[in-house]
């Protein structure tokens, strides 16, 4: 019996090996690429990675952060919409404002009333003693002129006061800085924004710009981030040429060189790990090409860039 049960095993063995062999044996055709890798247009050319920016003479995009803090009360405006320079983007509630100016305004009316009746005071005062010099004595008209002026500067104060407070009153509604599209509206009715540090973002966890704006423009950017140890390659100037390969299609345009930004920075651009130690230390070069119809990108993008070298 106990040889029949090993011939038993064993040709189970043998079974289980035949089948686990024919099973890794089983050829599987790969599936074909989505698309096509970017891949070097230039007998020598340069990688890098790029991000697409509205097109901009300076700087990047027009980020906009508030003079004041306070509560958003209203968004007449909506992303992607093109606006004219003066339009209004954003009203911030403004009502204790308010307040002081129509306070200010009843200061006003007050200094403006005691003015008038210390200069009757003094028109009665001069009066009498153009009648009769004796009838009041000179302290008492250098006090009355006196009077005159210090309600004449008080005056002049509360209006002061008033028109600051005015002024104040316009930085509760924003307006567009120029005219362009809204590329981004990061703050809801009822947020409540922070001076010069803008909405809190409950993904980052980090402030930002309460809204965004782009140019309306006919070119779009591309922000290129080129290693240090490869810049003595670049072609210097105008004769730089470059093609990017949007991300996810074979889709490629040529790019138009704009300029330089000669500062080498960390790379963290890309990244925003701005508490993290980087090594890598990149020149940002800005090209720009003609937006078609047929091609969409926005801003923020990433894409794949070659740069010709010398």
């Amino acid at each position: 019996m106990r040889p029949r049960i090993e011939l038993l095993l064993a040709f189970l063995g043998l079974t289980a090996g035949l089948i686990v062999a024919w099973f890794y044996g089983i050829h599987v055709v790969p599936q074909p690429p989505a698309f096509s890798p970017a891949a070097n247009p230039y007998a020598k050319g340069i990688y890098a990675e790029g991000i697409v920016e509205s097109y901009q003479n300076n700087g990047e995009n027009i980020n906009i952060f508030p003079n004041i803090s306070g509560t958003i009360v209203g968004i007449p405006v909506h992303e992607g919409q093109w606006v004219r320079k003066g339009t209004v983007l954003i009203h911030f509630d403004d009502s204790v404002q308010k307040a002081a100016v129509e306070s200010s305004k009843a200061q006003i009316a007050y200094a403006r009333a005691q003015l008038k009746n210390v200069r009757d005071e003094l028109s009665k005062d001069e009066a009498s003693y153009r009648l009769d010099a004796k009838s009041i004595s000179k302290y008492t008209l250098d006090d009355a002129r006196n009077a005159v002026k210090v309600a004449a500067r008080n005056l002049e104060v509360n209006v002061t006061s008033c028109n600051s407070a005015r002024a104040l009153l316009t930085w509760y509604t924003i307006k567009a800085p120029a005219d362009g599209t809204i590329l981004a509206i990061q703050a809801a009715v009822g947020s409540y924004v922070v001076t010069s540090q803008g909405t809190y973002d409950t993904y980052t966890q980090g402030f930002d710009p309460i809204l965004v704006m782009g140019p309306s423009e006919d070119y779009v950017s591309v922000r290129c981030y080129i290693d240090e140890i490869l810049i003595h390659r670049l072609v210097p100037g105008p004769q730089m040429q470059a093609r990017m390969f949007i991300r996810g299609t074979n889709t490629s345009v040529p790019l138009e060189f704009v300029r330089i930004q000669p500062y080498v920075s960390p790379k963290i651009e890309l990244s925003d790990e701005r508490l993290e130690r980087v090594d890598v230390r990149v020149l940002p070069v800005i090209f720009r090409f003609a937006k078609p119809k047929t091609l969409t990108v926005y801003p923020g993008q990433l894409v794949d860039v070659y740069v010709a070298e010398k």
